[in-house]
């Protein structure tokens, strides 16, 4: 008697997608390449980007986002924040933050980055380098040092 119709009830609550998930992108500052785009030369941007269509040369998306989807291709080196591989790379990629590598990924070139996730079916052929963690040097103290029998 007092119970809403279904199409008044409230939606469920959206989580977070997951690696390999289609999702709709709701922010704002993203430029999509869109699947029949051909792009050769230096691409870069001062915003998250998102890449569907196909790219020859290199990638310099320092401070910011990039994801490769599914039906990307890139032919080029990559450096940004952080990177997403969903599609098919063949080049370096260097990732300040991480670098991961979804399900559908197949990557051909070298990955350098401090944080590295790789899905159970991903492809990938080349080497990781995740840096030389920092050493600790501990300059001596000479005020500290005994001598013994002195």
């Amino acid at each position: 008697m007092f119970r809403k119709p279904a199409e008044e009830e409230a939606p469920p609550a959206a989580k977070p997608p997951s690696v390999g998930e289609q999702s709709t992108v709701r922010t704002r500052s993203v430029s999509v390449i869109g699947p029949t785009l051909v792009f050769k030369g230096e691409l870069s941007a001062d915003e998250d980007l998102v890449i569907q269509g196909t790219i020859e040369g290199t990638i310099a998306h320092h401070k910011k986002n990039l994801t490769v989807g599914k039906e990307g291709r890139v032919k080029a080196d990559i450096h940004a924040a952080a990177v997403v591989i969903e599609g098919h790379v063949d080049g370096d990629i260097h990732g300040d933050e991480y670098v991961e590598l979804a399900k559908s990924a197949v990557v051909r070139g070298n990955i350098f980055s401090p944080r590295i996730k790789m899905a159970d079916g991903a492809r990938f052929n080349g080497s990781i380098d995740m840096g030389k963690p920092a050493m600790l040097s501990v300059a001596e103290d000479s005020s500290r040092t005994q001598k013994i029998g002195a």
